[in-house]
This record gives C-alpha cells, structure tokens and sequence, in this order.
C-alpha cells in the first residue's frame, strides 16, 4: 500500500468522525468507510448511450473479472498462492479501473445471516498475515466476508471500483452452467432477496458502483431449462426477471448501474417459430433459433426493451463474447473479419445496440489464450484484436476474463502459479485501458488515483494528469489497525506500504515573497481534495525525507492560526467531509 493511500484512509476515519456519522463497529462484514460523505461523489448513470459521472462527463469502464467468490474457494482464487492486496495493487498498477467478481446468490444470503463459511477459506496463511483472525504469519483464516470487505477497502484506496456479478445460484465451480437465475437450492425469490440485500449493505459506499444481475442466461428448448425473451411474467422469462432483479438493487441503491445480460437462442419469428419449436428439425438440419454465446443474445431488447421505469438510467446491457477457442462457432468457419463477425453474428446479436446508439454496452467477459501452443493458427488472437479494436472505436466498456491464470479454457492475465502476468496477453489488453494521450490510466475516482501509475476522473478532466509516472520503492513497516471481523479481534497487521515520487509541469521551487496564499491546495495544483490532505498529514507528521517547497507550507495554513498542526487537517478535513465552503479555508496572507 502506498504511504500516502494508507493516509487515506485513516482520513477516512478522520472525515466519519468529523461529519458527526456513526463510528465503525468491530462486527462481522462491517464495510470499513460505509458512512463517510466522500463515498457519494463517484456513482455513475446513463445518458443516452453513453456512462457518465455525477458531472455529466463520459467515462470509460475498462476492467478484469477475478473469480473465487462464485466456488468453494469463498475468497479470490490465488490467494492460496500469493498476497492478496499485492495482487490488488497490481492489478490498479496495470490499470484496470474496475473489477467484475463473481459470486453466487449462496454466499450473500451466507453473509447476510452471518452463518459460517461451509467451506474452508483457502488463502496462504503465512503470505497474508492480514486475512488471519490473530494477524500473524500463519494464523487462522478470517471469516470469508471480513476477507471480502478487507479487499473491498483495498480497492476504493487504489482507486478501484467494483462490479458484483450474481454468477450462479449455489456455489459451485461449475454453478454457472446451470440455464437460470435459480436453482433446486435457491430460489427465485432468494436471488432477489441477495440482490436486495448486497445493494442495501454497500448503499453508502461508491467503490461498489455496480451489480450484474446473472451471470450468462441460457438453454435452449430440450428440457434441460431455458432463458427466454419475451413480455411475459413467465418464471423463465429474463426480461421480466432482470426487471424484478433491478427493481430488487435500484430500490435499496438507485445510484447503482444495473448490468442486463442476453440470453442463448431467440427464435426465428419471421419464419413461423416461436418458444415451443423445437432445437433442430434433424431431417433437413435447421434449426428454427438463432444462437449465441450465453448471456450474447439480445435479438429481443428490439422488440422487448428492459424497462426499469424512473430507474431507467441505470441500465446497462451486458453481452459476453468468445473466440474459437472456447468453441468453434459458425462464424469462425470461414477467413473472419471484422465485417464478417458483424454481418454473421455481432450486428444482429448485440451490436446494434451501440450502432444505433440505443444503450451503452459493457463487454462482459472476454478474452482467451494467444500463446502459440494453445493458438496455433492465430484465430484465437485474432479475433481479440479485432473485439477490442472495435470496442475502442465504439466506446464499448468490458472487463476482461480474466486476471485469474486458471481458468480452464482462457487461461488468464496471470501466470506461474499466480506469480508473474503474461506480459504478451497485457499488452494485447493495454490499449483497450482508459488511458489519456500521455499514457497514463484514468480510474473512476473523483479523489483516489488509479494505483501508482494513474489519476482521478477529476485530475483527467481538469487537465491535471499527470506527465512523467511515479517512481516507486517500497518499503515494509508494521502497523496496529483494527479490523472487523467475526470474532471482534484487534490485531497486529503486517502490510507493504510503498513511498512514491513524481514529476509534473507544477513548480516546486520556492515563491518569491509576498505571494498570498491558496488554502487548502497543498500540492499546488489548483484544487483541493483528499491527495491536499494526504500530503497535510505528512507535513503534521514531519515524515523523513520530505521535502515542500514554501508555497505548499503556506497554503497548508487552513485554520488561521500559525503553525501547522492537527487543526489545520481538522478545518480541511471539515471542507472535504462538506461540513464548511472553500472559503472558510483561512491562510495567513
């Protein structure tokens, strides 16, 4: 963790206790800043085709799937291998701004009664000292939903948002081939009651910014269950189920993107099929559906448009789309191009949608192996160039499947056991990141700057990215921190903090006398937020080896009285948690 991210977030408690909200309690899944009034500034909506932030600016949801929560393995896959927050870290590093993680409706229902974790939590105990109950190299495994909220803290201090994706119904590593929303375990109306219940737990808390309401629906007509698309209240209809489902997230959190799947087949209405016909007439082999890859199909969103009625700006439809190497569709028979996927499969099946500039659309999963052993004839690679190529031109927002490396028909952006990233996958990915002119990666934080090597929505569009990206060098210091978890421990927690250093176009010269002072703006950049009081608290603090220059002294003044001190952040604080105007910010001039 950065030093100055880990300010951060003591800030955070540093802004509950100035805004007078509720102090965090040691109980289990206890979010760690859910009440703090800087949580609110991030969430996003829908105009026209476009996602835009509370400012009405474009942004770019450019994000990878982790998985492990959706499987018995109740945290991340990997942690059993490696650090869990360095993961995190690298993954902001690299530049992915949000994270789709898959979960099923099992383990929130499990969270929200507080019941126990029915499987082992497999994490390395000795390389997260962190996850354990007593904080200590191998120490018992924390309570699955301590982890989780652990992990979700991690996020919003490395500038990561995250989407919650319902993946299947009851934990299992292959829950999600099963057709439906519900399942022999888990009912319809418990799939609405976990939506409910996960918007409602992180309704104050905008590192959480969206939810995927299931994970691929599909079937097709042979008894085995089937997604359909119509305008019926049928059990089986996803339409109707992704409006209750939405209805079940916008009504404990309207300030949450709603993400809406397709589904597999659609019939062929204009040649007299309907739901009832069958898969394929074997005697001539048609087949009287048009097919797609699960959850890729959204022929009936023409006809049949979700409507989520006054929540309407929330919604986000969703496809996923795969390569011949996960199977070997008809499209791919033949030399495909772009023109061809789209006049074979894309077009009719989800890409109107952004052609006709109808919804905004995030790519969901996709992604696939490149390497020459699993790709011998290059098909595979091929058709990732050519999706993300048209996603940059369409603006089209995805998360890549996926970062984990054991993903049996993919394979991922991490390799060697979790160790070390597939740097020629990355690279394929990289220019589909958002990042601005110079390189450098924009996050969806309007306060915390995407990992080391990026900036806030904010710094992007007010002209302030910054040039020349940080140095870092890490270090590792022991810090006391509570944490809350199952069994209210207090613990001793070992983490990695990293000190970074970094050029811009700002001077850091010393300012000829008589210059007055701007309050609050300690960095000097012109605008007063979070990284002005992260720096403060390194002036009060007199860290080792930093070095300010005068005029970020003088404006370190913010309360008035001379000397800087703990009531010059108290009074920045109160700016920054809304409690006073920039202008009771008082220097010294």
């Amino acid at each position: 963790m950065k030093r100055g991210q880990k300010l951060s977030a003591l800030l955070a408690a540093g802004l509950l206790l100035t805004s007078q909200a509720a102090p965090i309690t040691e109980t289990a899944g206890t979010a760690a800043a859910a009440a703090a009034d800087d949580t609110q500034d991030d969430w996003l909506h829908v105009e026209g085709d476009k996602i835009v932030d509370m400012n009405g600016n474009e942004v770019w949801l450019t994000g990878v799937n982790w998985f492990g929560y959706n499987v018995t393995t109740q945290c991340f896959d990997g942690v059993w291998s490696r650090n869990m927050h360095e993961m995190l870290t690298e993954m902001a590093d690299h530049g992915f701004n949000l994270m789709r993680v898959p979960m099923s409706t099992q383990i929130l229902l499990q969270w929200k009664n507080l019941a126990p974790d029915p499987y082992m939590v497999k994490i390395n105990e000795w390389k997260n000292p962190e996850l354990t109950v007593e904080g200590v190299a191998g120490g018992k495994p924390k309570y699955s939903f301590d982890i989780w909220n652990m992990a979700v803290q991690w996020c919003k201090e490395l500038g990561i948002k995250i989407m919650i994706d319902i993946h299947c119904a009851t934990t299992a590593s292959n829950g999600h081939q099963y057709p439906l929303w519900y399942d022999s375990n888990y009912s319809y109306d418990d799939w609405l009651e976990a939506l409910n219940w996960v918007a409602d737990y992180y309704k104050n808390d905008d590192t959480i910014i969206a939810i995927d309401l299931k994970n691929e629906p599909h079937g097709k007509n042979d008894g085995q269950g089937m997604a359909k698309w119509d305008d019926s209240k049928d059990d089986t209809n996803w339409k109707y189920a992704a409006e209750r489902g939405a209805n079940a997230v916008l009504s404990a959190n309207p300030h949450l993107l709603v993400m809406v799947e397709g589904i597999e087949v659609y019939p062929k209405f204009e040649e007299g099929q309907d739901w009832d016909s069958p898969m394929i007439v074997y005697q001539t082999n048609y087949s009287p559906f048009y097919g797609a890859w699960w959850g890729g199909n959204f022929r009936g969103a023409r006809d049949y448009p979700v409507n989520l009625g006054k929540y309407q700006s929330q919604l986000v439809y969703s496809p996923h789309d795969y390569g011949p190497l996960v199977w070997k569709q008809d499209w791919f028979a033949k030399d495909f191009s772009r023109e061809t996927l789209l006049d074979d499969y894309w077009r009719d099946t989800w890409a109107y949608l952004a052609e006709e500039k109808i919804s905004p659309l995030l790519m969901g999963e996709w992604g696939g192996f490149i390497d020459e052993t699993k790709d011998p004839t290059g098909d595979n690679k091929k058709w990732m160039i050519i999706l993300r190529d048209y996603m940059i031109e369409k603006h089209i927002h995805h998360t890549f499947w996926c970062f984990n490396e054991n993903s049996g028909d993919t394979g991922g952006l991490l390799i060697n056991d979790f160790q070390n990233w597939d740097e020629d996958k990355y690279e394929l990915v990289k220019p589909a990141l958002w990042q601005d002119e110079n390189g450098v990666f924009i996050g969806l934080d309007h306060q915390i700057p995407l990992g080391a090597n990026g900036q806030t929505v904010t710094q992007y569009y007010n002209g302030g990215s910054v040039v020349t990206k940080p140095t870092v060098t890490t270090t590792t210091e022991t810090v006391t921190t509570t944490t809350a978890s199952s069994t209210h421990t207090t613990c001793s927690t070992s983490i990695t903090t990293s000190t970074s250093t970094s050029t811009s176009t700002s001077t850091t010269e010393t300012d000829p006398p008589g210059k007055k002072s701007k309050p609050g703006d300690v960095d000097c950049n012109g605008t007063v937020n979070v990284q002005d009081a992260v720096l403060l608290c390194r002036i009060v603090g007199d860290e080792d080896g930093l070095e300010v220059s005068e005029e970020s002294k003088m404006n370190a003044e913010c309360n008035g009285k001379i000397g800087v001190d703990s009531g010059d952040v108290s009074r920045l604080m109160q700016y920054l948690a809304k409690r006073c105007s920039l202008s009771d910010l008082v220097g010294l001039n």
